[in-house]
């Protein structure tokens, strides 16, 4: 029967098992991701730090592997590239404080550059429905912009446990969910016999 343009067919029990147990298991690790980071921000955000780390060392390996291939048309520039990542990567490392800062200094100026673009365009724009919701998430996102770029260090901490909060509600949700489509498979499996 369709309904709509699309099929009303009901889910097939394994199709229901299969989802809420991947439902369970994705909810389960998402509520101890947050609690982690909730708990414990200062060890995720040096682990965060490590990482970036890490990624500018492999990266400027990459470059420096690409400086011996004789077809590569800049490789000079590829190996000044490679070694720069290198030692930025290994900085990064040895200072988890810098690399904790740079992270927070980059979301505060992505904020900022989304603050003013919501501002420009809710003055500016031409609609009028929804102008004051762009003109005020550009003022909050502008002031957010603003505070994390000048402490970077500290706002990371606290957006570090914001995220971790976000993250147990997201897991309980999920949690909620499979146990909703746990019950609705045995509503189904209880209607076919």
């Amino acid at each position: 029967m369709a309904y709509g343009g699309y099929d009303t067919q009901p889910t097939s029990p394994s199709a229901l098992a299969a989802s809420w147990q991947a439902t369970l298991i994705l909810g389960a690790l998402t509520l101890i991701l947050g609690i982690i980071v909730s708990f414990h921000p200062g060890g995720s955000l040096n682990a965060v730090a490590v990482l970036l780390g890490i990624l500018m060392i492999l990266s400027g390996i990459f470059h420096l592997i690409r400086v011996f291939d004789p077809q590569e048309a800049h490789r000079i520039w590829l190996g000044i590239a490679g070694f720069m990542f290198i030692v930025v990567g290994v900085v990064l490392i040895r200072h988890l404080h810098l690399s904790i800062a740079l992270i927070g200094l980059i979301i505060g100026i992505t904020w900022i550059v989304q603050g003013l673009a919501a501002l420009i365009g809710g003055i500016a724009g031409d609609v009028r429905e929804g102008r004051a919701w762009w003109i005020t998430f550009g003022l909050v996102s502008l002031i957010a912009g603003i505070v994390v770029a000048v402490t970077p260090t500290s706002s990371i901490t606290v957006l570090a446990v914001l995220l971790g909060i976000w993250f147990i509600i997201m897991g309980i949700f999920e949690i909620i969910g499979a146990l909703m489509l746990r019950h609705e498979l045995r509503a189904t499996v209880m209607s076919l016999t």
